[in-house]
């Protein structure tokens, strides 16, 4: 990747994570005080929190809300607000949400293990018995929809529904500029952003940033493929792209096809599973979409999926 996109890369991230600290639909001289107001509604609604031993980490998580249970699986150099701002409000307004940060992320120190899909899954299973929840629905977003397809594929009997927004399941889902921009991306590229800021203020050692980047990255510089095991997933799935983003539309396509997607509903019924592709949304955009996610989110989980097609 050249200099000018990486630029216009590092750009989009600071853009994004600047909106995610803003609640939706909040602009202008009143946006501070609605800030705060969000903050306090989000705190509000908090029911528990702390740190969990699993697998040799302390994993930071919080729990918002009552009812249903869902898991909420950040996306890379994420943590609970940053990435979840948006959706976290509003999904807990009926349902119990556990957001978690991942190893080496937010609260959750690093610890001398590496980095991988299939080890964040099973910290994510961890927490669910540390919370004494048999089963709920998850949500990953990137980095956090690969680790929800791992988790569903490593511990299908915790996973009722499957939400992934933007996330691959193989290493060849990404466009292919994208795939080969990962091996130049490098600490540089986050310098005086709110990444490196939140970074340093959760007490890292700010010298060690450079190797937190590197080693983020390193889940993405290894090929993977779960293609078939993803197939075989017998939980619903609602996978979600934007239409600029970096994920393939045929590898979308590839998985909604296998879960009964690709024949007309009005004659052979609608297949348990769901796809969207957002229009005019980007792959860092994703999180900024929360007011027409949220509507496709519920009403997959909340739907009778056994249920005939509508009629006139």
């Amino acid at each position: 990747m050249n200099k000018h996109l990486l630029n216009r890369l590092s750009l989009a991230i600071v853009v994004m994570i600047a909106a995610s600290c803003q609640p939706a639909g909040k602009e202008g001289p009143n946006a501070s005080t609605a800030h705060e107001d969000s903050l306090a509604n989000q705190q509000a609604q908090l029911t528990d929190s702390g740190y969990a031993d699993i697998n040799g980490l302390k994993m930071y998580y919080e729990v918002h809300g009552a009812g249903k249970p869902i898991v909420l699986l950040h996306g890379s150099f994420m943590n609970i607000p940053l990435n979840w701002a948006h959706i976290l409000p509003r999904l807990a307004k009926d349902r119990k949400v556990i957001v978690a940060e991942m190893q080496g992320h937010g609260r959750t120190r690093d610890i001398p293990r590496a980095l991988s899909y299939k080890g964040m899954a099973d910290d994510v299973s961890g927490l669910l018995k540390h919370l004494k929840i048999d089963s709920a629905d998850i949500l990953g977003y990137s980095m956090g929809g690969g680790v929800a397809f791992q988790v569903a594929v490593r511990h299908p009997e915790q996973v009722r529904r499957l939400v992934v927004l933007s996330g691959t399941y193989a290493h060849d889902g990404w466009w292919p500029d994208v795939e080969a921009s990962f091996a130049t991306m490098n600490a540089d590229m986050f310098r005086g952003t709110a990444i490196q800021k939140q970074y340093d203020s959760l007490g890292n050692d700010p010298a060690r940033f450079p190797e937190y980047v590197k080693k983020v990255m390193s889940i993405d510089l290894k090929p993977y493929e779960w293609t078939r095991e993803v197939k075989n997933i017998q939980a619903p799935v609602f996978m979600a792209i934007g239409d600029a983003d970096g994920i393939r539309y045929e590898h979308a396509l590839e998985l909604f096809r296998a879960k009964g997607g690709g024949k007309m509903g009005d004659i052979h019924g609608l297949p348990k599973s769901r796809l969207a592709i957002i229009p005019g949304t980007t792959h860092i955009g994703m999180m900024l979409r929360a007011d027409w996610l949220i509507p496709m989110i519920t009403d997959f989980l909340d739907a009778d999926l056994d249920a005939p097609p509508p009629t006139f």
